[in-house]
């Protein structure tokens, strides 16, 4: 057996009025929104008492999401450092294909992402960026060069 596709990726987020602003200005649409709470949800992540809200987020062409979640109960814990490195060990980065990325940047920052390095070329294929999102995570863009 394998598996069907890949459905979605999870972020926790502290704002997430911020992380919907930042992805819907990145050009994802919102899928829809809930809150979640209840014993089920308790058993399935492990957590006691979990309420939060959640917003799915998908790219135009329908075929990745973002789950970015707020929790109310158990409060959210920092991860430590609070913005680590792109080499840390677990989740590294969200990466997507844009068409104009100093548009994109420039938008962005106006929701407070900020590039960690700098917006380089890699040969004649991309343009390529590292930007620090909502609640610390790590954004990279691609342009395809024609």
């Amino acid at each position: 057996m394998t598996i069907q596709r890949m459905d979605n990726v999870g972020i926790v987020v502290d704002d997430l009025d911020a992380a919907i602003a930042f992805f819907t200005e990145l050009g994802m649409e919102r899928e829809g929104e809930a809150q979640i709470e209840g014993l089920w949800a308790d058993r399935t992540v492990g957590l006691d008492g979990i309420r939060s809200d959640i917003a799915l987020m998908r790219t135009p062409d329908g075929h990745s999401k973002l789950e970015l979640m707020k929790y109310h109960s158990p409060a959210a814990i920092g991860a430590r450092p609070q913005n680590p490195p792109p080499n840390t060990l677990g989740l590294h980065r969200v990466m997507f294909a844009v068409d104009d990325i100093d548009a994109t940047v420039a938008r962005l920052r106006r929701h407070g992402a900020e590039l960690l390095g700098e917006l380089v070329q890699y040969q004649d294929s991309y343009r390529l960026c590292y930007l620090r999102g909502p609640a610390g995570i790590i954004v990279a863009l691609a342009e395809q060069l024609s």
